[in-house]
């Protein structure tokens, strides 16, 4: 009769336990804004059809995590209190070793929780660097000290940035910072290439980068769901202008997108920009094997 009174009581407390623990977790989850929702992560799911994927990960791995921790944390604290010395007490604890079934849990639950981030990391990792057939845009980016050139390959213009400058007041002009525009809702892809040291291509919000390598291309392959101006920057230490080597990226609508490549073919933003490709033969590094000039070609 004993036992059975102490199981039902303790039913009932553990009952009244969910009430509180509930509340709290449902006051938590109201109280999250967009921001906290999302990783503290700039930008949004609808910028490029990437960033739902990538935040998801993101996120998802930090409640993976955090439920991690809060065990962790759980059973230190609990063990520190219930094996904790106490009055009239001296002398060691019992020592004991070779629990079996706990060493093979820390064992085997760190391995899944590996072997789990891998998997999922790899599966969009992949989805993110699958190449695009037959995309849209072709755009080749170079990188250089400390700007940016922009080759609009399939439509035969070019942009060819300058380094960030000041204000009196000591802030960066952002007016006139190189600018890459891109049409909305377009497969776009980016040959990313460097003219003198490693760069890293940037843009924020797109939750993605990709360094630039003397000497090798990489690529980029995404497509812009969201018009708007988005900040974009070298992510790569290059040297002593570093924090000024800065870009911009718009998304506009299929006919702005036309209308400003119609605008540097007629010569709007000479000397900066025109028709044509802005090339290779502008890199410093002109002895890199395959591109015509080294000893080895």
């Amino acid at each position: 009769m004993f036992c059975e009174r102490s199981q039902v009581r303790s039913n009932r407390l553990k009952r009244w336990a969910v009430i509180p623990i509930g509340l709290a977790v449902a006051i938590i989850l109201a109280g999250c804004t967009q921001e906290q929702l999302q990783g503290w992560l700039p930008g949004d799911a609808e910028t490029t059809n990437h960033t739902s994927r990538i935040i998801g990960l993101w996120v998802t791995s930090w409640i993976v995590l955090l439920a991690v921790g809060l065990v962790t944390w759980g059973l230190i604290i609990w063990a520190a209190v219930v094996y904790r010395r106490r009055k009239g007490q001296s002398g060691l604890p019992v020592q004991l070793r070779y629990n079996l079934p706990v060493e093979i849990f820390y064992t085997i639950v760190p391995l899944i929780l590996v072997l789990g981030f891998f998997a999922f990391t790899a599966r969009d990792q992949a989805a993110i660097e699958e190449p695009t057939a037959n995309p849209d845009v072709q755009i080749e980016v170079f990188g250089k000290r400390w700007a940016w050139d922009f080759n609009y390959v399939t439509d035969d213009a070019y942009y060819s940035g300058v380094q960030a400058d000041f204000n009196p007041d000591g802030s960066i002009d952002t007016d006139n910072l190189p600018v890459l525009v891109l049409p909305v809702d377009k497969t776009v892809e980016i040959k990313i290439e460097s003219r003198d040291v490693i760069h890293s291509f940037w843009v924020v919000d797109f939750l993605y980068k990709k360094d630039m390598i003397p000497g090798k291309s990489n690529y980029m392959y995404f497509t812009p769901t969201k018009i708007g101006t988005y900040a974009g920057k070298c992510a790569e230490l290059c040297g002593e202008y570093h924090s000024l080597m800065l870009f911009t990226v718009e998304v506009v609508s299929q006919e702005d997108y036309d209308a400003y490549i119609e605008s540097l073919k007629a010569g709007e933003y000479a000397p900066y920009g025109g028709e044509g490709q802005i090339g290779a033969d502008f890199n410093v590094n002109q002895n890199l094997p395959g591109n015509g000039s080294s000893t080895e070609d």
